[in-house]
């Protein structure tokens, strides 16, 4: 799978237990989104259309109106990094 630079950014946030914040307007609809490091950092690459492209591969999902987290799909697409390894 070809993932961007700043999509593969963002999953490595999420790999190491980061969230993904979603504001919503009175309709219900995602108008901004704020990628938050487990350090509580906002990353800057993580964009309303970087999200979108994340959830529509999978690679991110939300469940019980929690913020959005990574998902196993995620993990595996991610390329590992030394910031990653336990």
């Amino acid at each position: 799978m070809n993932i961007s630079k700043k999509e593969q950014r963002t999953l490595h946030v999420l790999a190491r237990g980061g969230v993904i914040v979603v504001e919503k307007d009175e309709r219900g609809k995602i108008i901004a989104v704020n990628c938050v490091s487990p350090e509580g950092w906002s990353l800057a690459d993580c964009t309303l259309g970087i999200f979108r492209r994340l959830k529509r591969r999978g690679l991110i999902a939300s469940s019980g109106g929690r913020p959005y987290q990574i998902t196993y799909a995620g993990r595996i697409a991610v390329r590992p990094q030394l910031d990653n390894r336990a």
